[in-house]
């Protein structure tokens, strides 16, 4: 079930800008310093932005570094795929005009060399959301802080290497890992009430795990209700009861997920 926003004074004001896909950099530039003089507090500016983000036509893969491998733009907000809508939320809501959201988006999107520095290429990107969620501080892995241990589904693998041995993605690079994930058995209304007022929430398919993947998808969970995300089967990003999505007639689409916090570049 699909979730129309709220009469809420945030989601009112949201509500009468022109939606971002239809504005050029300028026009976003100058809506950025309004977001954060209505929402002074990081967290309650991330979830009007990524509200205002509802209706998005979707894309996959549609940032890059727009040379070489992958010239898709850095920065995007006309398109979003369900990584794309996290880091872009998260980068505008850090910022107050377009030049400084594609910097912030590069320092989240991107592996910093050893001079601390984030230089946008495509190895240097942060290609899987289990390693992003593990050692980017942007999005960090909370899911321990809510289910203890023992109940949780722990997986060992590589990321990015497959069943045979090859590499998932050309990248030069494979990390050793485990995983621990919260199961089926375990996602209920109890667990979301748990939650802070937003946060991510990465999907976990167990089929995957011989690709060397461990998460098919990703999101954000709001109010400990619903979710916001770029999604694929309905071709734009969406907001929609959390439970509702994941536990079908014939079943829950996933076997499990991750949770992760979103937190404000240290300056």
């Amino acid at each position: 079930m699909l979730i129309f926003i709220g009469c809420t004074n945030s989601s009112n004001w949201v509500g009468t800008l022109p939606k971002p896909w239809q504005l050029n950099e300028e026009q976003i530039s100058d809506i950025l310093p309004q977001f954060h003089k209505k929402f002074p507090d990081f967290h309650d500016r991330l979830r009007a932005f990524a509200l205002w983000q509802v209706g998005k036509p979707y894309e996959l893969f549609c940032l890059g570094e727009e040379s070489g491998e992958d010239k898709d733009p850095i920065f995007r907000l006309d398109v979003s795929d369900c990584t794309v809508h996290i880091l872009t939320s998260l980068a505008s809501a850090q910022s107050y005009s377009w030049q400084e959201a594609k910097n912030t988006l590069i320092d989240i999107h991107y592996k910093p060399g050893d001079d601390g520095i984030s230089i946008p290429t495509y190895k240097s990107r942060w290609h899987f959301t289990t390693d992003r969620i593990q050692d980017n501080p942007s999005t960090k892995n909370i899911t321990s802080s809510l289910i203890n241990n023992k109940e949780l589904m722990t997986v060992n693998l590589t990321l990015n290497k497959k069943e045979n041995g090859d590499e998932f993605l050309n990248l030069d690079w494979q990390k050793p890992t485990t995983v621990q994930f919260i199961p089926n058995k375990l996602i209920d209304k109890d667990l979301l009430y748990k939650l802070p007022s937003i946060t991510g929430v990465a999907f976990v398919k167990k089929s995957y795990f011989k690709l060397g993947l461990v998460v098919a998808h990703e999101g954000m969970i709001i109010d400990k209700k619903n979710i916001i995300h770029a999604s694929s089967e309905f071709g734009k990003t969406v907001m929609m009861d959390f439970m509702e999505y994941y536990f079908l007639d014939d079943g829950p689409r996933f076997d499990g997920i991750l949770i992760f916090s979103f937190n404000q570049i240290e300056v």
